[in-house]
C-alpha cells in the first residue's frame, strides 16, 4: 500500500475522531478542528509534520490545479524548528518554511511567487515587515536594493496608468527597510537607506500631496483599477483618490524617516519628518474616520469635489492599529466593527456587485495575517483566532500558500492566482512568531508580547531562533494575553526581553502566561454582501438623468459633492448649476458608488500655442496605429524631457474657484502596466499650484484623449498666466520616457 494512501486512511479516521471534539475556530463556512479543517464535504488534516492531505476539489476547468497533499522538500533544519501540541499547525508552519526555501532565488532575491518572477516593492517589503526579515536577511536586503532606481529613490513597480504618482504605496519599503534594520541593528544599512526614503519623500511632498492634509494614489496593493472602484473612473481620477491604506503607509514611513534622522545625528530632518507625521496622522484622523461605522473610510474619490467610498478596507484598517494611526480605543473599536465573512475579513467590505473575484469579492491570507496582528494588538481574541483559521483553513485545504480566495466559496477560482507566494506564507509564519510567541523587534532590544487565545493554549518551544548572531530556544506555555514569569538561561527576569548588546551562543528563553480571560471583544459577523450597481447619469433638458437600477429601495442626488435630495425616480430637475451625482441604495441599505460627476457649467477652452500635427519626440515609445486626429484645432503640443514652458492665457469676468485641467494623450504605454505615466508641474501667474498627471491610456492610442486632474485657482477678474513645465519632482519611474500630447486647456468656475 502506498504511503499516500496510508495516510489518507489515517487522515479519514483521524477525521471522524477529531469531529466531537473541540471546535479551535468554527464560522459558518468551515471548522478547524484538533488536526482537521472541515468544510463540508472536504476535508484537509496533517498526519505528522511533513505531510499534509486534502480531498478539495476546486471548481471544474479552472485554469490553476488543485494539490490533494504537500510534502516537505527542502532541508529546513536551519531555520526554527517548532514544536506544538496541534499537528495541523505544526505542519502548515513547516510547509511555509518549505516555500519560502522556494522563493529565495539564484540571486539572492525573493521571489514573489510561483507564477510570479522577480522582486515586487510592495510584495517584498510587506513580507519583509510580516517575517522575511528576521528569517532571510540577507534576501530581504538584497531585494530591497533592487528596489531602488538609479535615481536613488524607490521604484514604484509597474501599475496604472504607468505606476507612480497613480499608484503611490512604493514607501512601504521604507517601512521594510527599517524593520531590517531593527533585525539587524546595521548601522551602515541605515545610512544607506536614509537618503534614499529622504529622496522619495520629498518627490511625493510635491506630488501626491493634496490641499486637504491627505495623500493622494490608489489603495496600497489594490491595483486592479475596477477592481475596487466605479467603472466611470479612469486611471487619473484614481490618482485624485485619498486611501487609508496609502495614507497610513506614507504616515509610516514619513515617521520612520523622523527616526533614523534621530539615530543619525540629523535634528533638522528628525523635527521635519516628525511634524510631517503628525499632521498627516491628524488629517487620517479627522478627514477618513467613520464614526458610525467604527471603521476608517477606504478613500475619497471624485473630481472637483470629493465624497467618501464608505467601505471597510481591512489592510488600511490594520496598518492603521499596528501603525498607531488609530488610539487605542479606535482599535478596538474597528476591530469590533470591520465586517468579517465566513470565510474571514474580506479585502473590502461590501462587494461590487458585476466585478469578478480578484481584489474584489476576495480574501487574501497575507492581508488576513496583517488583520490578526492587528487584532492581537488590539486585544480581540475572537478576532485573532478567526483571522488564523482564514490563514490556516486555505493553507492545508490547498496543501499550498495560495495568494487569493472567492469569498462566496473560499475557493481558488478568482482572476488570477498563484501557489507559493511569498507575502502569504510570511503571513502564514507571523501567526506563530509574531502572535503566538510575541516577538517583537526594537531598535536594541527583542521584547516578547505572547497573544495566546483559551482555544490554543498548550505548550510551544521554537528551537534556533535566530537574533543578531545568537540563537533563542524559545518555549511559551498556558494561555491569555499577560505573563505570569520569564526566565533567560533560568535567571527570572522582570521583563520579557533580551537586549541586543553583546549576544552570542545560545540562550533558553521560558515564558509561562498567566492563563488570564482576556477581556471580550466582538467580531462583527457577517454574510458576504454586494453593493448595488453605480447609476449611470446625464444632463438632459434642464434635468439630470440615470438608468434604473435593480432592487434599489431609492436614490441619493448630490450636488458639489453635498447631498441635496433623495428619490425613487430616475431624474431630477437641475436648478443651480454645479457637479451632480446620483447614488443607488438597496433595499438592505447598502450603498452603491456615485455616478460619474457631470458639471452643468461650460468651461473656457484654451488651445495650446504651436500646435502640431506630427509626433517627433524621441522619447515616443509607441508610433501612432493610424493617423492622429480627434484633436481640437490646429493640432497639439507634444511635451518630453526637453520642452519649454508653455504659457498660456485667459481671461477671467468673474471672481471665483476654478478648476483647470488639460486635454492629452499618452499612448506610451497600457494602462495597467509599465512605469510612463506623465507629469508636469502647473502654476498660475508665478505661483506653483501642484501637478497634472497624465496617465498612459493604451500602446500607441493617440487618438484616445482624456482629461488631466483638476487643479483649483482662486482667480480675479482680469487676465491671467498659466505655465505648464518639467520641475523637480515630476520625474516617473521610467526616467527616460516622460512624454504625452496636450490639445487645450480647461478652466471651469466652481464657486462665486
Amino acid at each position: 500500500m502506498k504511503l499516500s494512501h496510508i495516510l489518507l486512511a489515517g487522515a479519514i479516521g483521524c477525521v471522524a475522531q477529531n469531529v466531537a471534539a473541540e471546535n479551535i475556530v468554527a464560522t459558518d463556512a468551515y471548522r478547524w478542528v484538533g488536526d482537521s479543517i472541515i468544510q463540508g464535504e472536504f476535508k484537509a488534516y496533517a498526519p505528522d509534520a511533513q505531510h499534509l492531505i486534502s480531498n478539495y476539489s476546486a471548481r471544474p476547468h479552472f485554469f490553476m490545479p488543485i494539490e490533494k497533499k504537500w510534502s516537505l522538500k527542502n532541508d529546513i533544519s536551519s531555520y526554527p524548528q517548532l514544536t506544538t501540541p496541534n499537528m495541523l499547525h505544526t505542519a502548515v508552519y513547516n510547509m511555509a518554511l518549505d516555500e519560502m526555501a522556494n522563493a529565495v532565488e539564484p540571486d539572492t532575491t525573493l521571489r514573489t511567487g510561483k507564477e510570479w518572477a522577480g522582486v515586487w516593492t510592495r510584495d517584498v517589503s510587506y513580507s519583509i515587515i510580516l517575517s522575511m526579515a528576521y528569517l532571510q536577511p540577507e534576501a530581504s536586503r538584497i531585494s530591497l536594493m533592487k528596489k531602488v532606481n538609479k535615481a536613488g529613490k524607490i521604484i514604484q513597480d509597474t501599475g496604472s496608468g504607468g505606476a507612480w504618482p497613480v499608484s503611490s504605496d512604493r514607501m512601504i519599503w521604507a517601512v521594510a527597510a527599517y524593520e531590517l534594520y531593527k533585525v539587524t541593528g546595521d548601522k551602515d544599512w541605515l545610512k544607506y537607506i536614509y537618503p534614499i526614503i529622504c529622496r522619495s519623500i520629498e518627490d511625493d511632498l510635491l506630488t501626491v500631496n493634496t490641499d486637504r492634509g491627505l495623500v493622494k494614489g490608489e489603495t496600497s496593493f489594490i491595483d486592479w483599477r475596477e477592481q475596487s472602484h466605479p467603472k466611470w473612473m479612469q486611471t487619473v481620477d484614481i490618482y485624485g483618490t485619498e486611501a487609508i491604506g496609502t495614507n497610513v503607509v506614507h504616515a509610516t514611513a514619513i515617521g520612520v524617516a523622523a527616526k533614523i534622522a534621530t539615530i543619525l545625528g540629523d535634528k533638522a530632518g528628525a523635527e521635519k519628518y516628525g511634524s510631517l507625521h503628525d499632521k498627516l496622522v491628524k488629517n487620517i484622523n479627522d478627514k477618513l474616520w467613520l464614526e458610525d461605522k467604527g471603521y476608517y473610510a477606504m478613500y475619497y474619490y471624485g473630481r472637483n469635489y470629493p465624497i467618501i467610498n464608505p467601505r471597510a478596507e481591512t489592510l488600511g484598517e490594520s496598518l492603521a492599529i499596528l501603525y498607531d494611526v488609530a488610539d487605542n480605543q479606535r482599535a478596538k473599536t474597528i476591530t469590533e466593527s470591520n465586517p468579517t465573512t465566513p470565510f474571514g475579513a474580506a479585502i473590502f467590505y461590501p462587494q461590487i456587485s458585476d466585478m469578478p473575484s480578484y481584489h474584489n469579492n476576495a480574501l487574501w491570507p497575507f492581508v488576513a495575517a496583517y488583520w490578526a496582528l492587528a487584532n492581537a494588538k488590539a486585544g480581540n481574541e475572537n478576532g485573532v483566532l478567526q483571522a488564523i483559521g482564514s490563514i490556516f483553513r486555505p493553507a492545508a485545504l490547498f496543501c499550498t500558500n495560495k495568494e487569493n480566495f472567492n469569498l462566496d466559496n473560499g475557493d481558488i477560482y478568482t482572476e488570477l492566482n498563484s501557489s507559493n507566494m511569498l507575502w502569504c506564507l510570511s503571513g502564514n509564519l507571523a501567526m506563530t512568531f509574531r502572535i503566538l510567541f510575541g516577538i517583537h523587534y526594537e531598535e536594541d532590544q527583542m521584547t516578547f508580547k505572547p497573544f495566546v487565545p483559551k482555544a490554543l493554549a498548550g505548550t510551544r518551544t521554537l528551537k534556533g531562533y535566530p537574533y543578531r548572531g545568537a540563537k533563542l530556544n524559545i518555549t511559551v506555555s498556558g494561555h491569555g494575553d499577560r505573563i505570569k514569569s520569564c526566565t533567560i538561561n533560568g535567571k527570572a527576569t522582570d521583563v520579557a526581553a533580551i537586549s541586543a548588546k553583546k549576544l552570542k551562543g545560545e540562550y533558553d528563553i521560558n515564558i509561562v502566561m498567566a492563563d488570564n480571560d482576556i477581556a471580550p471583544l466582538k467580531v462583527n459577523n457577517q454574510p458576504n454582501a454586494k453593493a448595488p450597481l453605480t447609476p449611470i447619469t446625464w444632463i438632459e433638458n434642464g434635468e439630470l438623468r440615470w438608468n434604473p437600477i435593480e432592487y434599489i429601495a431609492h436614490y441619493i442626488v448630490l450636488r458639489n459633492g453635498e447631498r441635496i435630495a433623495t428619490t425613487r425616480q430616475t431624474k431630477f430637475d437641475i436648478v443651480q448649476d454645479g457637479e451632480y451625482q446620483v447614488i443607488g441604495v438597496s433595499t438592505d441599505g447598502i450603498e452603491s458608488f456615485a455616478s460619474e460627476p457631470r458639471n452643468t457649467v461650460k468651461p473656457i477652452a484654451i488651445q495650446m500655442p504651436g500646435e502640431a500635427v506630427n509626433l517627433l519626440s524621441p522619447e515616443v515609445s509607441y508610433q501612432p496605429k493610424e493617423a492622429l486626429e480627434g484633436y481640437y484645432g490646429n493640432g497639439f503640443v507634444e511635451i518630453d524631457h526637453s520642452t519649454d514652458c508653455i504659457d498660456l492665457n485667459v481671461d477671467i469676468e468673474t471672481e471665483g474657484t476654478y478648476a483647470i485641467t488639460l486635454r492629452y494623450a499618452n499612448g506610451n504605454g497600457p494602462v495597467n502596466t509599465e512605469n510612463k505615466c506623465a507629469i508636469r508641474t502647473v502654476s498660475v501667474d508665478g505661483n506653483r499650484l501642484g501637478v497634472f498627471v497624465m496617465p498612459t491610456r493604451g500602446v500607441a492610442n493617440w487618438n484616445d484623449w482624456g482629461i488631466t486632474n483638476p487643479i483649483h485657482a482662486n482667480l480675479a477678474p482680469g487676465r491671467h498666466k498659466i505655465s505648464i513645465y518639467f520641475a523637480d519632482g515630476n520625474e516617473n519611474m521610467n526616467l527616460a520616457t516622460n512624454h504625452a500630447l496636450l490639445d487645450c486647456a480647461f478652466v471651469t468656475l466652481l464657486s462665486e
